[in-house]
């Protein structure tokens, strides 16, 4: 029975993993870093503050139809706030999407620190790879056991 692979293979797991360990990295008053599944499912970091800025779900979508076009990083605006956006992947799996917004910024502020967005974009890639790969590490030492605890029962 493959019961291991379903949990760590499933990309909406990884997503969630992966939201899980950013969101508790970032300041209290720094940016509003959305996660997005494939599915379209978002995951902000502070969802009452997303939620105040008004940024609708079609909105998203629609920087989510860019970037499956081949255009990425997006900058865009929204309601008096900056978006950026690229997609969330792993060698293995499309994770989804990965929103950064800065309110009160316009995508000119925003391009001044373009290079510290992107730094930050770069290091939730590497969190979703770090991730990845300690799951599959993990799928690969139960499967290991399991293989060994089998050959245990043959030998009694």
């Amino acid at each position: 029975m493959e019961m291991y692979k379903s949990l760590f293979s499933h990309g909406l797991i990884l997503t969630e993993q992966i939201a899980r360990q950013i969101f508790e990295v970032l300041p209290e008053q720094g940016p509003i870093v959305v996660i997005m599944d494939t599915d379209g499912n978002s995951q902000p970091s502070d969802p009452e503050e997303f939620t105040r800025l008004n940024i609708s779900e079609s909105f998203l979508k629609e920087v989510c139809a860019k970037i499956d076009d081949g255009a990425e990083p997006i900058i865009t605006s929204s309601n008096d706030c900056s978006v950026i956006a690229t997609q969330l992947a792993t060698e293995q799996n499309n994770c989804g999407y990965v929103f950064i917004i800065l309110p009160h910024y316009s995508p000119e502020s925003t391009l001044v620190n373009i290079d510290l967005i992107e730094m930050l974009l770069n290091q939730i890639g590497l969190i979703a790879r770090l991730i990845e790969g300690n799951n599959l590490h993990y799928e690969a030492q139960m499967k290991h056991y399991r293989v060994c605890g089998q050959s245990e029962i043959a030998l009694n």
